[in-house]
């Protein structure tokens, strides 16, 4: 991911109060930010594709098209052959859009109406077609502009945003653009980064059009993409005098009959991310796997009646659910780490087994970080899988304020949602993982970041920190290992010894 993306994320209704501001308040013309946007396309353009000698520009009704008009009088000017195809009758445009085409017809620019038949050919299109103004499925000839561009190879520049692609969801509206690469302004859509956002964008690059600061002060955002940077002072680098004792200890429970790879892979993520110390409660059958795996982890088994007992007690945080399975052993260990007094992260078939159960939930106080795929999440709000994807920020509040309700108390709750784009949201805030790719769709990455989570809240990191603080550790790892090696075939366990590296890096 682009590390000069801003970290505040908007919608599409914020975007457009953005716009408002620096028109209406700041007093810059609406043309000019046309101009200034149309100039970022055409620079991003030649820098991507510097031996590109054609320029095919598709433009659209809105200002969307005024962007593109003023991209293809600028790639003239620039030398480039360019075409232009309209989506409306440019003399029936309106404001800026009209003197954008009027300006690039002055400059010489050949405009012809878009009839389906002539050839989406050149080195590069441009997609100026549809922006954020869009509602309902895309239809008519963008449509089939849409689609036939999908089906050729020709690199494609979205201005903005792809045609069709909700900026808000990252949802294609029936149709949408599968761009190589999109350039983006004013403010960064959360769309683009979340759900499918990321495969119909392609690369993607930000500019904020020599946007004033008073302007991003007068619309506040209410999704924050999770950076680096924000981590500093989080934890602090250890004493000369430290202890264990000082970084807390962690209880991990799971891994039933046949699955000791999970709570294994939870528990090395652990003790590599800083937590004291490490205590597994498994099947008496893994204690040997896992003493081999990683020694420096405590391991003890319990039997279906007897439960966790005092195992609890001393704990900073418990992790429960890698490799868990719903049989009675399970549900015991569930119903006793529900009703410990300390930090839990609840995971995998934790998870499906409350969807089960959900008065386990009732009278919890301590604070809970729920860590779902949009499947697990599904079965634990009610909700189901298309649902969630449509939105996967209308989603995650609502799956939070059920699960705040199942509690019939108010404990901290934070709610992590995996996939692409993973969105963190503690009842108030909502966090955006922009890292990752898709190597990591491979057993066992669930597991790998319960157990980061794990040591973070057990070294004191408060609960929407840590699953901040552990997704980007996760993703960012995952990035690095893939950079070197390709995304077919990753392991989760190649991610723990870049997540330390990078944690130590964070903490200096």
């Amino acid at each position: 991911m682009n590390k000069s993306l801003p970290e505040s994320l908007y919608t599409a209704d914020q975007v457009r109060q953005l716009d408002h501001v620096a028109i209406h308040r700041e007093g810059i013309p609406g043309f000019e930010l046309m101009n200034r946007a149309a100039r970022a396309v055409l620079a991003a353009i030649i820098r991507r594709w510097p031996e590109a000698k054609t320029l095919l520009v598709l433009c659209g009704a809105g200002n969307n098209g005024g962007d593109g008009y003023l991209v293809a009088k600028l790639a003239k000017e620039q030398g480039l052959s360019v075409s232009v195809l309209a989506f409306k009758d440019p003399a029936r445009l309106a404001g800026d859009a009209l003197t954008a085409w009027q300006t690039c017809s002055d400059a010489g620019v050949v405009v012809r109406t878009y009839d389906g038949r002539e050839p989406l050919s050149a080195d590069v299109v441009v997609d100026a077609m549809l922006g954020t103004g869009l509602s309902g499925n895309v239809r008519g000839h963008y449509e089939e502009a849409i689609k036939r561009l999908n089906h050729t190879e020709t690199p494609v520049c979205a201005v903005d945003l792809p045609s069709g692609l909700c900026a808000d969801t990252g949802v294609p509206l029936g149709s949408a653009v599968k761009a190589t690469l999109t350039v983006s302004f004013i403010g960064l859509k959360q769309g683009l980064l979340t759900g499918q956002g990321p495969e119909y964008c392609g690369e993607l690059i930000f500019n904020h059009l020599r946007m004033p600061e008073a302007v991003y002060q007068s619309v506040p955002s209410h999704c924050q993409r999770i950076t680096p940077g924000q981590f500093q002072g989080w934890l602090a680098p250890r004493s000369r005098a430290a202890h264990k004792g000082d970084f807390g200890h962690v209880l991990l429970i799971g891994g039933n009959k046949g699955m000791p790879g999970a709570i294994i892979m939870a528990a090395e993520s652990a003790i590599h991310c800083g937590a004291g110390r490490v205590t597994v409660v498994t099947r008496k059958q893994h204690l040997t796997a896992l003493a081999v795996r990683c020694p420096e982890v405590m391991g003890t088994s319990v039997e279906s009646q007897s439960g966790l007992g005092s195992l609890a007690e001393g704990k900073n945080v418990i992790v429960i659910g890698p490799g868990l399975g719903r049989d009675d052993w399970a549900l015991k260990l569930l119903k006793d780490a529900l009703a410990a007094e300390c930090s839990l992260v609840l995971d995998a078939d934790a998870l499906n087994l409350l969807s089960d159960h959900p008065q386990l939930l009732n009278g919890r106080k301590s604070p809970i970080i729920f860590t779902p795929h949009s499947g697990e999440l599904a079965r634990l709000s009610g909700q189901d899988i298309p649902t969630i994807q449509q939105n996967r920020f209308a989603a995650l509040a609502d799956g939070h304020g059920q699960l705040t309700t199942m509690t019939e108390s108010l404990p901290d709750i934070t709610l992590l949602l995996k996939g692409a784009g993973t969105l963190i949201f503690d009842g108030q805030n909502t966090a955006l993982c922009s890292e990752g790719n898709p190597g990591m769709a491979v057993a066992g990455m669930g597991d790998v970041l319960s157990g980061v989570i794990g040591a973070l809240l057990a070294q004191g990191l408060e609960p929407f920190k840590a699953a901040q603080m552990a997704a980007w550790l996760h993703a960012s790892a995952a990035d690095e290992v893939v950079a070197g090696q390709g995304e077919t075939g990753l392991r989760a366990t190649e991610l723990i010894p870049v997540i330390r590296q990078r944690l130590n890096f964070i903490i200096g």
